[in-house]
């Protein structure tokens, strides 16, 4: 069996085990493909060699998913064999990763673990993006929300919420976080106040979000005064995972490749 054929073959195993969802975001306009697999105890088939790496696992198995949907933006010429292409997982000068697919750029992708679980979010078009799963237990009496959420983003989320201030923390974070992801920084060069989020309606599945910038954050990202990033967020049982997409213009930076 040729090595391409038995990648095909650990991916069809594994897509067997995987529920590949999916989701919109408007006003990106385009779809993102996620899905989860156990971090514990995940053992993937990678070109014929098996390894535990949840990681890998997952790209392989959403880009499969995406070349079966025929997203317009990978039917390119070069991708046509793209079943036989290495894909590696590589990553910006401040850690953002996308897909390397052959010698060309693949499309965004994110990750996010939360307790035993490993995520990963593989964007359908061109847009950068982010996941991130927070859960309700990271947020119990004694969390300094104010030092991390406005008064009015936490009001507007204790009203998704029921009223329960963790559930509503964790909502605010898993959205923050994304965002943060979906810029290719993180808290250290964003501060989670300088993200400000504002409800924008009730989707299938979630809310859905925009997020504007402020202060140092803005002033590093001035397109944000332009161009709200759009956020859905998902209630997975005592968590939230969120996906956030924006489609800036942005030049792709040295990469470095995932080992």
């Amino acid at each position: 069996m040729t090595r391409s054929k038995q990648m095909g073959a650990a991916v069809a195993q594994d897509s067997q085990k995987v529920i590949v969802q999916v989701v919109r975001l408007v006003p990106c306009g385009g779809v993102v493909f996620y899905a989860s697999v156990p971090g514990n105890s995940a053992t993937s088939t990678w070109c014929g060699t098996s390894r535990t790496d949840n990681r890998r696992q997952l790209v392989a198995i959403l880009w499969e998913y995406l070349r079966a949907r025929e997203c317009p933006h990978w039917k390119r010429p070069y991708f046509s064999n793209s079943a036989a292409l290495p894909i590696q997982i590589v990553h910006d000068t401040l850690g953002q990763p996308h897909l390397l697919l052959g010698e060309h750029r693949g499309p965004a992708i994110s990750f996010s673990t939360a307790g035993e679980e490993v995520w990963a979010a593989l964007c359908g078009g061109e847009s950068d993006i982010g996941i991130d799963v927070a859960g309700c237990g990271e947020f119990q009496e004694g969390y300094p929300v104010h030092r991390v959420f406005h008064v009015q983003e936490l009001h507007q989320a204790l009203e998704i919420a029921g009223g329960d201030l963790a559930r509503a923390a964790a909502l605010l974070w898993s959205i923050k976080e994304a965002v943060a992801k979906a810029l290719g920084c993180a808290f250290h060069l964003v501060d989670p106040r300088d993200i400000h989020v504002y409800p924008s309606a009730v989707e299938d599945g979630g809310p859905a979000f925009f997020v504007r910038l402020s202060g140092k954050a803005l002033v590093r990202f001035p397109m944000a005064d332009r161009r709200p990033i759009a956020v859905r967020s998902l209630p997975q049982a005592e968590t939230w995972l969120s996906i956030a997409a924006l489609n800036w213009p942005r030049v792709w930076a040295k990469y470095s490749v995932e080992l």
